[in-house]
């Protein structure tokens, strides 16, 4: 068994959730603690930089992304196990969801630093709420396969009871509605959700079938997650 034992009082990764959307969805712990960090790690920093500039932030930050946080990961944590704190942000959302995030909080944990995520922004569970679906029990699957891999992993799901989250690029979403229609039936509710929390969002609900027809015809944009249907017990 593992529990938290920081090398000292200070030293701590913080995992700081940030809207993923609307500006006005920051807690204010959040702001306070990208105020006081030492350090924070940023998936896109230009991005991140929009966000700290509209709280007057002024931390000091670094890019931590999926093309070079293996490299970065042990410069991090001898950082941090020198008595700084450090604050983990992604573009929008929650670090380690489909983001960078798990290797390095892994790395912390071994190292004996202490970690601590903020309760926040995630576009999964707006979704699911708006779907209109069963929302007591369903399971997250973040991004499919692009190629190798999506096909297994959709026949491994046409059982599954509990009511499903997947994210996706507006550039694939008609082919997986597509794909998950072959697999699921052409008659299993969803909900697609898009530009959560933005001036265009919006909800799209029917069946799979109904989903297809709409999307033929309308091009999807923006961020896309989709909310399937459990099967019927």
């Amino acid at each position: 068994m593992k529990t938290n034992n920081p090398l000292n009082n200070k030293a701590k990764l913080y995992i700081v959730p940030t809207p993923i959307g609307n500006l006005e969805d920051m807690t204010y712990r959040a702001t306070r603690i990208l105020g006081e960090a030492d350090l924070i790690l940023a998936e896109d920093t230009r991005k991140t930089l929009i966000l700290l500039k509209h709280y007057g932030i002024s931390t000091h930050m670094e890019s931590h992304h999926k093309f070079n946080e293996h490299k970065n990961i042990e410069r991090a944590v001898e950082y941090l196990a020198g008595g700084k704190t450090v604050a983990l942000v992604s573009d929008a959302g929650t670090p380690a969801i489909s983001d960078p995030g798990f290797l390095l909080v892994g790395k912390c944990l071994d190292a004996g630093i202490d970690v601590e995520c903020l309760p926040g922004a995630t576009a999964l569970i707006p979704a699911l709420i708006d779907s209109g679906l069963p929302c007591d029990r369903f399971c997250f699957e973040g991004f499919l396969p692009q190629k190798k891999g999506r096909q297994k992993r959709l026949s491994q799901l046409a059982d599954e009871w509990r009511t499903m989250i997947f994210y996706e690029s507006p550039y694939r979403t008609l082919k997986c509605l597509e794909q998950m229609a072959e697999h699921f039936g052409t008659e299993r509710r969803a909900g697609v959700s898009r530009e959560l929390s933005k001036i265009h969002e919006e909800t799209v609900r029917g069946t799979l079938a109904e989903l297809i027809t709409h999307f033929t015809t309308k091009e999807p944009k923006g961020e896309i997650v989709i909310v399937v249907e459990g099967k019927k017990q």
